[in-house]
């Protein structure tokens, strides 16, 4: 799997089943769900109660449908869905806060089950463009050469360029078996260069967790590259057979994982401290609500070293966060993403949805990870070319092979943890 370049957005964790990180289409899940199982309810603003400037609107409403020059295309539903977006974009939450279609809505349900058909990438907005947040382990669009930070320029040849990303998303999703293809800009230092890049889609199934001894050391790699509902089980499965496999320090892998699930993040950051906060949440009026750690943590001293990027959000930012404010581990690579918000879904009449950015997330203490991140106590740049290693690749590896590596972040966490390959 390879490394993505510095970039960030305001971000969804739009994952694009596209696999979907939960995400669109990727889609939408790759965000922080609360795992609260009920929607708020949609709040009904009745004609008598709506403010003098919404004339504006309906004037603006009533010319398009007397005067546009192609009647035939004027859609009442779909100029109704464009407003609604309109509005939301001038919040200034692009990425994040958005608004989705019943279709939508049906996808991101069935992406959260885990398993979807796509390309497996997660997809945000930069500047105004859909980027890739991350491809994911073994996805389609990893094994097709997608980097986290490619800019996508077109699908199938088509610009997208002032698209809603919503519906990038949808044109990159479909069946298992077809194909797509993404024209993508990749910026590399100084550097920028063009790829038409087919991808075969297929069905996606993303894997939470998985380690390896790293050869010619007492370190385990655990990679943790998402958290949906089987993050926690599958970490805990990783440490115990790294524990019994000799293991006496850990990396922890982090890179390019896009978040998911709150309740995940709370129950993976308790396996590694044994007290305080996970993380707090403050609301418009800065009223903080404090998760707690959970007790029963099974590697709370093994001394261990994170690995964090670009493509790291969300979950991933959560977790980093808290083992750094209370100097748990030490965390090395690049800045995070920068996700903060969490989103609300309110569930309109129709069968859409918006989901609003109604509170958002700080570290266990109060740091904001709103578009700012969590940056590294020791900071590796990586060419977005390099190869960062897997556990899959390091059980076929020599310990020459591993110091001879592309990947300086992962050795620079050996060095950290006293261990040299």
């Amino acid at each position: 799997m390879k490394r993505p370049l510095l970039w960030i957005i305001g971000l969804l964790i739009f994952v694009v089943s596209l696999a979907g990180a939960f995400g669109a289409g990727a889609l939408f899940g790759a965000t922080l769900f609360t795992g609260r199982a009920s929607w708020s309810r949609p709040v009904i603003t009745s004609p008598v109660e709506e403010p003098e400037e919404f004339n504006v609107f309906w004037q603006a409403w009533s010319i398009v449908q007397d005067r546009f020059v192609d009647q035939e295309v004027l859609d009442d539903t779909q100029l109704t869905y464009g407003a609604i977006q309109g509005m939301l974009n001038s919040l200034g939450d692009q990425g994040h806060t958005v608004f989705l279609t019943p279709e939508e809505m049906e996808s991101q349900r069935e992406d959260l089950d885990g398993t979807f058909s796509g390309i497996g990438a997660s997809i945000g907005v930069q500047d105004g463009m859909p980027v890739i947040i991350a491809p994911f382990d073994g996805s389609p669009a990893a094994e097709a050469g997608i980097k986290a930070g490619d800019i996508i320029t077109a699908v199938d040849g088509e610009d997208t360029a002032g698209r809603d990303l919503n519906d990038v998303v949808e044109t990159i999703r479909g069946p298992a078996g077809t194909e797509v293809v993404l024209s993508v800009l990749r910026l590399d230092g100084e550097n920028t260069d063009s790829y038409e890049i087919p991808i075969t889609r297929g069905e996606i199934e993303i894997p939470a967790a998985d380690w390896a001894m790293i050869p010619g050391t007492d370190a385990a790699l655990i990679r943790l590259s998402q958290f949906n509902a089987n993050a926690d089980d599958d970490l805990r499965a990783s440490i115990e057979a790294a524990d019994a496999a000799g293991a006496t320090s850990l990396v922890l892998d982090l890179r390019n994982n896009p978040g998911g699930l709150l309740d995940q993040a709370i129950r993976v950051t308790s396996e590694f401290l044994e007290d305080g906060n996970v993380l707090q949440e403050a609301d418009a009026e800065g009223n903080i609500r404090e998760y707690k750690v959970r007790r029963g943590g099974i590697a709370t001293e093994i001394p261990m070293a994170v690995l964090i990027n670009a493509g790291s959000a969300s979950s991933a930012e959560i977790l980093a966060g808290a083992l750094q404010d209370y100097g748990r581990a030490e965390l090395v690579g690049e800045t995070t993403f920068g996700t903060g918000t969490v989103l609300e879904p309110f569930p309109l009449s129709d069968g859409s949805a918006i989901m609003l950015g109604t509170r958002q997330w700080l570290t266990a203490e109060g740091r904001t990870l709103r578009k700012q991140g969590v940056s590294p106590d020791e900071e590796v740049i990586l060419s977005v070319a390099a190869d960062l290693l897997t556990a899959n690749e390091l059980e076929e590896m020599s310990p020459e092979e591993v110091r001879n590596s592309e990947d300086l972040q992962l050795l620079k966490a050996l060095e950290v943890l006293g261990e040299q390959p």
